[in-house]
């Protein structure tokens, strides 16, 4: 990875606030500085990939994502190696990696910068993020390939979505999520296998004439933004509900938020047009 022109200048983030007294405990990962991010990290990344949290003692939002991180990096036991940045006291490796706000993570894999995200996240999707760098690292050589562990209940689920079963499988997911809630994989099947069910032998030519007929109805709008989804139309099926959400009130507002909520989650989370429709949905309801 070269290091971008200008390393020495400050990161403008005068938008936090005034920095927090000091937090109770140690923080997990390793603090980064500008010589151990060129003289050890990048060399460590051509072994195992790197990920480094960009955080500030002003933002309590960056420093629960480096929680989070933590947390999985100690679950993973040593699969990927996790720095983190303190902007405010590193602010030439905070204008090498170009960060703009916190939280900030990127991975670094085989010396190659990876930016994931750039804005706070459950423990849920960083997880999806995290496995997502453990098999791009996998791809290209570096680190090892994980030993992927399936759960009964996912088996369960995908001999009976073999078998054309989608009633039996989305039973088989809840039935893992009411074991283990945030299992990452048991969320993503359950929102796959509940639009294969819903878009299974509809007429999608005849639902966007219908759609484009009766802009306003609410079944017709959440059926025909399941056939944009599952034909890779991510942006109008959002903007779709979106539009939704202002006219409605009560117990139909939350059924348009829901689906929404169940569309998100068959697309990676760092995906841009998710970051912009979560947030005009943040907007729209709060």
């Amino acid at each position: 990875m070269s290091l971008p022109p200008n390393f020495g200048r400050a990161v403008d983030l005068s938008s936090l606030g005034k920095p927090k007294p000091e937090s109770a405990g140690p923080m997990p990962g390793v603090e980064i500085t500008p010589e151990n991010l060129t003289n050890e990290f990048l060399a460590l990344s051509k072994a195992k990939p790197v990920v480094l949290i960009c955080w500030s003692p002003r933002s309590p939002e960056s420093e629960e994502v480096v929680g989070i991180l933590g947390k999985l990096a100690l679950a993973d036991q040593g699969a990927w190696v996790l720095g983190r940045v303190d902007v405010d006291a590193q602010q030439q490796v905070a204008q090498a990696l170009q960060v703009r706000a916190v939280p900030f993570a990127v991975a670094i894999i085989n010396e190659q910068m990876v930016p994931l995200f750039e804005q706070p996240y459950p423990e849920a999707q960083i997880r999806m993020v995290i496995d997502k760098v453990l098999a791009l690292a996998a791809e290209q050589g570096v680190g090892e390939v994980a030993t992927e562990k399936i759960e009964p209940e996912e088996e369960e689920a995908i001999a009976a979505l073999d078998a054309g079963d989608f009633v039996a499988a989305e039973a088989a997911y809840k039935k893992l999520l009411a074991r283990k809630p945030n299992d990452t994989f048991a969320v993503l099947g359950l929102a796959q296998t509940q639009l294969m069910a819903r878009t299974d032998g509809v007429d999608g030519a005849k639902v966007m004439q219908d759609a484009l007929a009766s802009p306003d109805e609410i079944e017709i709008q959440l059926q025909c933004a399941d056939i944009e989804i599952v034909s890779g139309y991510l942006e109008p099926a959002f903007a779709r509900l979106l539009r939704l959400i202002p006219l409605f009130d009560g117990a139909e507002k939350k059924q348009i938020k829901d689906r929404l909520i169940e569309l998100f989650a068959l697309v990676d989370p760092a995906d841009p047009r998710v970051i912009k429709a979560r947030t005009a949905l943040a907007n729209a309801l709060f």
